[in-house]
């Protein structure tokens, strides 16, 4: 797990330096479609890190596209990994409204309650 590292003086959420690091290796191709990811326990002892905060930065890269749990076996690189965030508007739209939908899940909101207020707020927008 030599790959990975957090800078604890950065400004950055620790979170969010994982996930894009993890991101940068799955889209640079030094994590292949179907690999297999370290758990999350095995990276938050390597880090030094919370449990919870690699347990959100996995979540937040399923929603995006970039990996798939499979009960029971593990966390795999897609086969069709989406594109890297800041490789164009639409992945980084993508990977903003992936995070909000799991930030959403995580305040107790179903995704059919996320989509309704949503499509309210748009509404009301003009």
């Amino acid at each position: 797990m030599e790959r990975f590292s957090i800078d604890e003086r950065s400004g950055v959420p620790i979170w969010v330096q994982l996930r894009n690091r993890l991101a940068y290796l799955i889209q640079t191709g030094q994590y292949q479609p179907g690999d297999q990811l370290p758990t999350v326990h095995e990276m938050a002892v390597h880090l030094g890190i919370n449990y919870n905060t690699v347990n959100k930065v996995y979540r937040s890269m399923e929603t995006s596209g970039l990996i798939v749990s499979k009960r029971g076996r593990g966390t795999f690189v897609a086969e069709s990994p989406a594109p890297a965030e800041g490789g164009s508007v639409g992945s980084t739209v993508d990977a903003m409204m992936g995070d909000f939908v799991r930030q959403c899940e995580e305040l107790g909101m179903t995704r059919d309650e996320v989509v309704a207020r949503l499509q309210d707020t748009i509404s009301r927008m003009g």
